[in-house]
This record gives C-alpha cells, sequence and structure tokens, in this order.
C-alpha cells in the first residue's frame, strides 16, 4: 500500500500518494484520473521510459475505453517556454478535448510546470495529475499548484496557481535517474530541514550516504517528510502571500543563477543548492546565523556534490538579474535569510553590505 498524505485546501484538497510501483496497472488508483479523455505530457527522455507503462495503467484502472493521446516535449529547463505550452495546447484542440479531460504530466518539474500552465489555461482550467519522475518533482514541484515558464527576463515570470488533482509519486522512477538529476533533488530536501525542521536536518546529516546510495527506505523516508512540510504550509498559504515564501529559501540567488546562464548549464537544484549557502552566508554577515551554521550546510551541500558558487555569473550580473524576481516588491529585493537552523523568515529589512559581502563571496 503506497504512502499517502492529503494537501487539504477544502473541496481542492488532494491525495499525495507515494510508493513503489504505483504505475503498474493494478497499482493505479481508479479515482485518480477519472477523465475518458486524458492528455500524458512527457519529454524525449521520461516518454520512452514510463509513457507505455502509464498508458497501460490508465487503461486498466478505467471500466470503459480511454482516449489517451501523448505530447511529447524536449527535455530541459531550456525548453520551458511559452511555445511549448503552446504545442501542448494545439494537441488538446486538435483532438478537440472538451472541459472534462485531463492532462497527466509524466517527467520531473519542467514536464510539470509545463502541463500544469496548459491545463491552467485549456478552457480557462481543467484537470490535471503530476506523475513526477525525479526526485525533486517528487518532494517539491509536483505539490503546491505553481506552474508556468520562464523569461528571456527572469525564471518562472509567466504562469498560474493550478492545484493538480493527485500527485502520484512512484519511487520506482528513481531508478532510472541520472546520479547528477538526484543530488539536484537533495538540495530541495534539504532546503525542507533547513527552514522549519532542524531535526529533519540532522537526519539527512546521518542518512546522507544511504540517499545517495538510493536506498529504498531512505529515500521514501525524505520524500514523505518534504511532501508532509510542503502541504502543510501550501495548506496554510496557497497563494503565496506569507509562509509559502519560505519554500523560496535559496531560490532567489538560485533563479539569478540560471536566468543568466540561460537555463542550460545548472540543474535547478544545483542553483538552489548554491542559493541556499549563499542566503546562509547572508544572514551570517548580516549578524543573524551563526558562522559555524554557515560551514555546517556547506559540508552538507559538498558531501551530496552540490555546488557552493557560481563564478562564472558575476557578482553584478546576479544581482541585475535579482531585481526582477518575482519576490520583489516596491522595488525591494526579498530574501528568505535563516536565524538559527530550523528557523527561516522572509525579509526586505538587511543590511546592504550583508547582501554585497555574500555576492561577492559567492560570485565575484
Amino acid at each position: 500500500m503506497p504512502q499517502q498524505l492529503t494537501v487539504a485546501l477544502a473541496d481542492r484538497s488532494y491525495p499525495i500518494l507515494i510508493g513503489s510501483g504505483l504505475l503498474a496497472p493494478a497499482a493505479l488508483p481508479g479515482d485518480a484520473i477519472g477523465a475518458r479523455d486524458v492528455a500524458i505530457v512527457t519529454n524525449t527522455i521520461v516518454g520512452p521510459l514510463y509513457c507505455a507503462r502509464l498508458r497501460a495503467a490508465l487503461e486498466a484502472a478505467s471500466a470503459a475505453p480511454r482516449r489517451i493521446i501523448e505530447v511529447v516535449l524536449p527535455d530541459g529547463e531550456v525548453h520551458k517556454t511559452l511555445d511549448n505550452v503552446a504545442r501542448v495546447l494545439d494537441v488538446l484542440v486538435a483532438h478537440r478535448f472538451s472541459r472534462d479531460c485531463c492532462v497527466v504530466a509524466l517527467g520531473g518539474g519542467v514536464v510539470g510546470d509545463m502541463a500544469g500552465f496548459a491545463a491552467a489555461c485549456y478552457q480557462r482550467g481543467v484537470d490535471f495529475v503530476q506523475v513526477p519522475t525525479t526526485l525533486l518533482a517528487q518532494v517539491d514541484s509536483s505539490v503546491g499548484g505553481k506552474t508556468g515558464v520562464n523569461h528571456p527576463g527572469g525564471k518562472n515570470l509567466i504562469g498560474a496557481f493550478h492545484q493538480p488533482r493527485a500527485v502520484i509519486a512512484d519511487t520506482d522512477t528513481l531508478g532510472t535517474l541520472p546520479d547528477r538529476e538526484l543530488r539536484a533533488g537533495l538540495a530541495e530536501v534539504i532546503k525542507y530541514g533547513l527552514i522549519c525542521d532542524a531535526s529533519f536536518l540532522d537526519w539527512i546529516e546521518t542518512h546522507a550516504d544511504r540517499l545517495l546510495a538510493r536506498d529504498a527506505p531512505s529515500l521514501a523516508q525524505a520524500i514523505r517528510r518534504s511532501c508532509e512540510i510542503k502541504a502543510a504550509i501550501v495548506a496554510r498559504d496557497e497563494r503565496e502571500q506569507g509562509d509559502r515564501a519560505l519554500l523560496n529559501l535559496g531560490h532567489t540567488f538560485g533563479h539569478a543563477v540560471e536566468a543568466v546562464t540561460g537555463y542550460g548549464s545548472w540543474l535547478h537544484g544545483e542553483a538552489v543548492g548554491a542559493g541556499m549557502l549563499m542566503a546562509a552566508t547572508m544572514s551570517a554577515r548580516a549578524g543573524m546565523l551563526p558562522s559555524a551554521d554557515v560551514e555546517r550546510v556547506r559540508a552538507l551541500l559538498r558531501r551530496v556534490g552540490l555546488p557552493t558558487e557560481a563564478r562564472e555569473v558575476g557578482a553584478e550580473a546576479a544581482l541585475q538579474a535579482m531585481r526582477i524576481d518575482k519576490k520583489v516588491k516596491a522595488g525591494q529585493i526579498r530574501f528568505v535569510l535563516l536565524r538559527r537552523i530550523g528557523e527561516a523568515f522572509v525579509t526586505a529589512d538587511y543590511p546592504p553590505d550583508a547582501l554585497q559581502q555574500a555576492l561577492r563571496e559567492h560570485f565575484a
């Protein structure tokens, strides 16, 4: 039996299912995807691995015949664009899908963001289901309803909130995940410990080698605890007016890295990992966080194989990219900073020198 959590959003609540073999025909819950017309949105890497399996599971889970189509997009963050969302919409229109259809995102965060955005736009909103196949997507991007695409001017500047009907995280899909993608996913796992659960960070440090070795019970525990934390925060603050902004620890710096480098050379989790250390450095330079905690963050990131600086970006280029970040308000860049391990907060009130020192230490 899969583990099941709930994102509690009143009449829009939905389950997160976590377990092994969930894409098997006998395991896929019949009520998770109830539509007759289903569009599977995937990419050129994940599609050949899992699309046939998902199609078979969908057909077995329905008593009535289904109409199932596939939309295969190019792989990579650089392809998270309006043009590719338009490709999904064109296919939905060409097949005359109606408002009772369902869009299923099969892949990592890029696929999930684009499929969800297409579902949010098509006929002003149709059902969609997340079937995340990367660790990063299973612990973070598949949960919470953020959808969208990048713009040359900044990360995720175009999008919508559109909650999925369900999240189905089959941990077996992590078996084909490249090591680099696994490490990138661990950045988001570490984030949850840093923002609100120091004991979880202790657990990650203890189990880091097992996680890197893909120990199934350890990965399942990391996914479950990460989803528990995110589900609770999203239930309190769906539209990021308060606590949900804490989930952006490291993202203001990280999004700048991605934007300046053209969304091609850095994985999102790698940029977030480096960004979390930059936020910790800034917190310390502002007199909030002990320097020993900064070194603890640095050591853990290095232990799991994540970068801790981005010298090729440059401090000034990073700062200019941050000025168009979604978290800017009234012209002021807001950051998620740390008072201590397990206690994050959002602020636009920080010493300018603290930001400049962090930029020089990690970008210059």
